[in-house]
């Protein structure tokens, strides 16, 4: 599973060179051209790629099931978003160089003291990390020390999402209400609708999921790694031999919601928009769905879960839009029953008894008969 890694990581910089080439340097009217729109939907897909391999780091191997983690990805979409709604400044509709436009529309008078800050790149990067690492380890801090685990954990992540979209929905929270956050113009000075900036976009969302790839890698073969999964198996075995349970836990869920958060940040200069909706409670359960299709506890797995979903979402959508519920759905239905550790988990399953079958095959040869 390890050599797995290394070759999706290897695959996955190769893509963070190949799309952008095939697109800027490969002229329209040839046959491997990829065209403008499609180089930000393969980064979106990417981007749930991360926020699939993000709960993976919780859910398959510290065995934390988040029903809330569309949250962490939410917030760090709009701390990304706050940061390109300052960027617009004079050049929105009410020509306004500190209030965004839905701040005018409403009446707003000055710029909300949680708005500070935004007009600057570092500063936005740091709240992409730490607003869902607070809110993580702070939920965590509580929810772990009481050992709330099981279902109960699950129930109680999904209304911390439910609960954000609500809030988010609110026009005097000001974060665009209903509408949300839309109509970007560029990003560190450069036009956000450029093919360039997509192409490099979609190669640093590229070099973000491989990092990540590599680094979770590195965490679950070390000791820390072994822990987290003795958690997951047997937490109460694990609490009893002195490990500090909660503090794994902790550390799990806390660093799989800044890599949720991160993932959120490159998500929205690439789709353009980020309103509540992203908070929705269905988008959580969709996440789930990803992980197991792809194979939890394997890493590659939650990946290729994320991409081929997404993938499919995008063509029953608009071939058969009544049928896409049913379809992912029924997708998840048939995974739980005959494929339970996923693609990835059941491959390597299959590819681990191949050995034993072989040799099972064999027949034992006969002695020579002794000369007479």
């Amino acid at each position: 599973m390890s050599r797995l890694s290394l070759i999706a990581a290897a695959i996955i910089l190769g893509l963070a060179l190949l799309v952008p080439l095939l697109n800027l340097a490969v002229p329209a009217e040839q046959a491997f051209h990829i065209p403008d729109y499609l180089v930000p939907l393969l980064g979106k897909y990417l981007c749930f790629a991360i926020l699939a391999l993000a709960l993976d780091l919780a859910w398959g191997y510290c065995g934390i099931l988040s029903l809330g983690h569309g949250a962490f990805f939410a917030l760090g979409g709009y701390a990304m978003g706050m940061y390109l709604m300052r960027q617009i400044g004079s050049r929105g509709v009410y020509a306004n160089p500190v209030l965004p436009d839905f701040m005018v529309f409403l009446n707003w008078k000055e710029l909300p003291w949680y708005w500070y800050g935004f007009d600057m790149f570092w500063f936005a990067s740091l709240m992409v990390m730490l607003v869902p690492g607070l809110l993580a380890f702070v939920f965590g801090w509580f929810a772990f020390r009481s050992r709330v685990t099981g279902v109960y954990l699950s129930i109680i992540t999904q209304a911390l999402t439910y609960a954000l979209l609500l809030a988010f929905f609110r026009n005097d929270m000001g974060f665009g209400g209903n509408n949300g956050l839309t109509d970007f113009k560029d990003i560190l000075g450069f036009s956000i609708q450029a093919p360039s900036t997509r192409a490099a976009l979609f190669a640093a969302t590229c070099i973000v999921l491989a990092a990540f790839l590599l680094m979770l890698r590195w965490i679950v073969a070390s000791r820390l790694g072994k822990v987290m999964v003795a958690v997951r198996d047997a937490e109460s075995r694990t609490r009893f031999i002195g490990y500090r349970v909660e503090h794994v836990k902790l550390f799990a869920f806390t660093l799989s919601a800044v890599m949720a958060g991160i993932a959120g940040a490159l998500y929205v200069p690439q789709v353009g928009i980020i309103n509540p909706g992203e908070f929705a409670p269905a988008n959580s359960i969709e996440i789930v769905i990803w992980t197991a299709v792809g194979g939890r506890g394997t890493l590659v797995g939650p990946i290729i879960g994320a991409v081929t979903v997404n993938a499919g979402k995008t063509y029953f959508t608009a071939a058969f839009p009544d049928m896409w519920l049913l379809v992912l759905g029924a997708l998840f239905i048939c995974v739980t029953l005959f494929l339970p550790r996923g693609i990835v988990g059941t491959l390597a399953d299959w590819l681990a008894r191949l050995p034993r079958k072989a040799k099972a095959g064999k027949t034992p040869t006969a002695l020579p008969e002794a000369a007479e």
